[in-house]
């Protein structure tokens, strides 16, 4: 999804955005997290993954007509960020996961 939203940002003009440590280590804590913090994570993450697909298909086909997609693409990727933030937000503050972990 993250590859999505960097198209949908290039659309929109934007400046590519530099991922912080809870966007490149979203799923390694989100895993790490249960109950209705993960229930909502998952649904919120399907919502965004059925907002994004048709959101990027229907920017391309209007580059691809030839006309430009910047205002629609800074409105999807505005409704992206806030989502997001939404679900990075679930996750507990750092230190409480317990001890730290590396892959």
């Amino acid at each position: 999804m993250q590859d999505a939203a960097a198209a949908v940002a290039m659309m929109a003009g934007l400046a590519p955005e530099k991922p912080t440590p809870k966007m490149r280590n979203f799923a390694a804590l989100i895993r790490d997290v249960d109950g209705w913090r993960y229930d909502l994570a998952k649904n919120q993450i399907t919502d965004m993954a059925a907002m994004m697909q048709p959101g990027l298909a229907a920017l391309l086909a209007t580059n691809a007509r030839g006309q430009n997609p910047t205002a629609a693409a800074l409105t999807l990727w505005s409704e992206y960020h806030a989502a997001r933030e939404a679900v990075l937000g679930l996750l507990p503050e750092p230190g409480a996961l317990g001890p730290k972990r590396s892959a």
